[in-house]
């Protein structure tokens, strides 16, 4: 019975319980495209080396900071003595391994600001600041600049121009963090700005638990009617996934807003963390998202606990399950997980024409 009840047998009796009982993919698996860009990138900082980043007191002393400082396998210790732009080279490092995702977009994350327009540290939890993520991207060929830019800064139009010049290829938000309502009408300027100068507007969508407040009444999908009546493009990030507003489901309200507005899209990241099981399924077979998705990972949580193909065991092949398993890339084990569970060749290329990436891809090929 021992003997019965060791690792490799237990693998087996799983495999046979698999083989048994698979459902198969969400939809057929087509053959990856090259030049695979991950579309949602993350990265943050302590404010080491002068980076101008910082992280609250308050949420550097909680479990979600031990998490990240984890997913790059790195210390805080580490951090102080060597700069923030560890993470950084980290982050180009670790994609420069990867066999299938040749670039990554790494995102900026304005902070709260006043009522005079300056940025007020006290209601920010963390602040990645555009100088700091151009400088990486600048040093790294593999990363994207995307920035970020609170609407309600006295400067927003000018920090505009400024990250174009730098090279950002979008604009990030965390509306219910950064405490920006998308429906603003006083933001009308700031979206037209985005238009003029062809930057797309990544959007979280839906609840947001990654911080430990969030106004999550700013991530309701309807929200971004504004922008997206003014001609912005707009990308909804997780296809707006967890939470409910006014009743209805967020994933459902962005959804009826595909059928209205062809600017609109959204990407898959964190779909396949076990808090947002069965939203991949819900993005790939939808069709109000047909032809709308982006690639994206969400890194660095595809470097955590909460994703693994075991928690879709029963949609992959025993020889998929240990393919991904023991794939040590994260990005090459999330395309490999995202793409046997029958996400489409066209969502891990859509980068070419659904941003402003498309002016980069002869640089990017």
């Amino acid at each position: 019975m021992q003997q019965w009840l060791t690792l490799p047998a237990a693998i087996l009796v799983l495999c046979v319980v698999v083989l048994l009982f698979s459902i198969g993919p969400y939809r057929p698996v087509e053959p990856l495209p090259p030049d695979i860009v991950d579309m949602h990138c993350h990265i943050a900082g302590i404010g080491a080396g002068n980076s101008g980043c910082f992280i609250s007191p308050e949420l550097r002393k909680s479990w979600r900071f031990r998490i990240y400082l984890r997913s790059f396998a790195v210390s805080e210790s580490a951090l102080e003595k060597e700069g923030d732009n560890l993470l950084a080279d980290r982050v180009a490092k670790l994609l420069a391994q990867s066999k299938l995702v040749k670039k990554a977009v790494v995102l900026a994350l304005d902070g709260v600001v006043d009522h005079d327009g300056v940025l007020d540290r006290n209601r920010t939890e963390v602040y990645v600041p555009n100088e700091f993520v151009a400088e990486a991207t600048a040093r790294h060929g593999n990363l994207l600049f995307g920035a970020s830019v609170n609407p309600y800064r006295k400067d927003a139009l000018e920090r505009l121009e400024r990250v174009k010049a730098q090279g950002a290829v979008l604009v990030k938000w965390i509306p219910s963090v950064m405490e920006i309502d998308p429906a603003d009408p006083r933001l009308k300027a700031f979206y037209l700005k985005l238009v003029e100068l062809d930057l797309p507007l990544l959007t979280h969508a839906g609840e947001e638990r990654s911080f430990s407040s969030a106004s999550d009444s700013f991530c309701d999908p309807d929200r971004l009617r504004l922008p997206l009546s003014l001609g912005v493009t707009v990308i909804a990030a997780h296809i707006g996934s967890t939470g409910k507003y006014q009743g209805e489901r967020s994933s459902d309200r962005l959804a009826r807003l595909m059928r209205e507005y062809p600017n609109l899209y959204s990407d898959i990241s964190s779909l396949t963390q076990i808090n947002k099981h069965g939203y991949l399924k819900e993005a790939l077979t939808r069709p109000e998202f047909k032809g709308r998705l982006l690639y994206g990972s969400d890194f660095p949580l595809i470097n955590t606990p909460l994703v693994s193909p075991w928690y879709y065991a029963f949609r992959l092949s025993p020889k998929q399950l240990l393919t991904i398993s023991r794939t040590k890339n994260p990005w090459d084990a999330d395309v490999l997980l995202k793409h046997n569970l029958g996400t489409s060749a066209d969502i891990f290329s859509r980068w070419r024409t659904a941003t402003s990436l498309r002016e980069q891809t002869a640089r990017i090929e």
